[in-house]
């Protein structure tokens, strides 16, 4: 017999005693979802103003999406790439012709596609660049966050994410975000593969870099042979205005690495895609997964993009983010308690007048939530606000106002 959860108190203390304790969720449990909205167990109806952390873009069940997968899920889920199946070359054609890359290698994770472009920069260092064995750097950025493996936070920054789960992977030169100077200096070693870089740092607390960072950097990578690996898992997929954040620059990364969005939030789906020179230096059985590329995700991917295109959501977000940020900008006049917005296209943020060990902005969400609208800090004193991309301009205006009252009478 299969239990029910009849209340929230009841969902919490379950996952309180049987789950891990590796988050720290706000005290609301979620039942159903429907485009920009989610409903409790309770019944009471939100907006979603995180977006399961850009993964739904297209939206909470769009029909569409749901539909691919049902039909899909009646004729075959998963075969393992032991054999070849009749979805997996499909989607390959899709993706490599939607963003212009000869080849994709599907995974589940964006903390799987990140560690995939890790090892082709280095194979390609190896066998391309000439580095010498166990030599290869790739050079990343403060602040960033890529996942959550052994080898991705040997190149973390972040504390929370480094204590006590050395010792660390090797090949790593960390240098600020947003400094031309200083990938020029780390650059310049011989023993560079890759530069690992988010056009938009999320995680961190949505930092824009000034424009012409992005087309600096695959300057420099260009003028030392060196790999431009973006990682758009967050910022793909129509997120910041364009289909990529790194297209507001007109960069063309040599690794491209996303996840999230690809499948509209239905199930973990990720790809990293390159050209031959570099994709081709993987051989079979030097790396892959199990699920990778089934044919269940095949089929909701080519979807969930398409939905992207048909929508139009890249221009959607576009225009509502910029609406979004005169709001939050006219709100800073009236308040001393949000001192800064920043984003672009519906990734966008807002800082909190206080330490990043305060309170202040956890209770402002709790706010949030008690009016309707989930949102969740990060970093303590900043409030990431990202809407699923279907979102109206009218909607736009009711969460702006729902966020105004909150803060203003807090």
């Amino acid at each position: 017999m299969v239990e029910t959860i009849t209340s929230a108190q009841s969902a919490i203390a379950l996952e309180e005693k049987y789950g891990a304790h590796n988050y720290h969720p706000l005290p609301v449990v979620l039942h159903k979802g429907e485009g920009v909205f989610l409903w409790d167990v309770e019944g009471k109806r939100y907006y979603d103003f995180l977006s399961a952390y850009s993964a739904v873009n297209q939206g909470h069940c769009h029909p569409r999406i749901i539909n691919a997968m049902i039909n899909q899920a009646k004729e075959l889920t998963l075969t393992s790439r032991a054999f070849y199946n009749d979805k997996l070359g499909l989607a390959e054609k899709y993706v490599c012709e939607t963003f212009g890359y000869d080849k994709a290698l599907f995974m589940n994770s964006g903390a799987e596609a990140n560690e995939t472009a890790i090892k082709l920069a280095r194979k390609w260092g190896y066998l391309k660049k000439g580095i010498e064995e166990n030599k290869a750097v790739i050079v990343a950025l403060k602040q960033n966050f890529h996942g959550r493996t052994t080898t991705i936070i040997s190149a973390s920054t972040d504390p929370q994410a480094t204590k006590n789960f050395g010792p660390f992977m090797p090949g790593f030169e960390i240098v600020d975000y947003d400094s031309v100077p200083a990938l020029e200096k780390a650059l310049a070693n011989k023993n560079v593969c890759g530069l690992w870089i988010e056009p938009i740092q999320g995680e961190a607390g949505v930092y824009v870099p000034h424009d012409g960072y992005l087309k600096a950097a695959e300057k420099l990578c260009k003028q030392h042979n060196v790999l431009l690996m973006m990682d758009e898992i967050q910022t793909g997929i129509a997120r910041t205005g364009k289909m990529l954040a790194s297209d507001h620059e007109n960069v063309k990364p040599d690794l491209l690495i996303l996840g999230k969005a690809l499948s509209g939030g239905v199930m973990p789906i990720s790809v990293v895609l390159a050209n031959d020179e570099v994709m081709m230096m993987i051989k079979p059985g030097q790396h892959g997964s199990t699920f990778g590329g089934n044919p269940l995700a095949a089929a909701v991917c080519i979807e969930a993009l398409q939905v992207v295109k048909d929508e139009k959501l890249a221009e959607n977000a576009e225009r509502l983010g910029k609406i979004f940020r005169e709001r939050m900008t006219a709100l800073i006049k009236k308040t001393k308690q949000v001192t800064l917005t920043r984003g672009k296209g519906l990734l966008n943020a807002i800082v909190i007048n206080d330490t990043q060990q305060s309170e202040t902005a956890w209770n402002l969400c709790l706010k949030f939530a008690e009016n309707g609208l989930l949102a969740k800090p990060t970093h303590g004193n900043i409030i990431r606000l990202a809407p699923p991309l279907v979102i109206t301009e009218e909607q736009i205006h009711e969460c702006c106002d729902i966020i105004e009252k909150c803060i203003t009478t807090m």
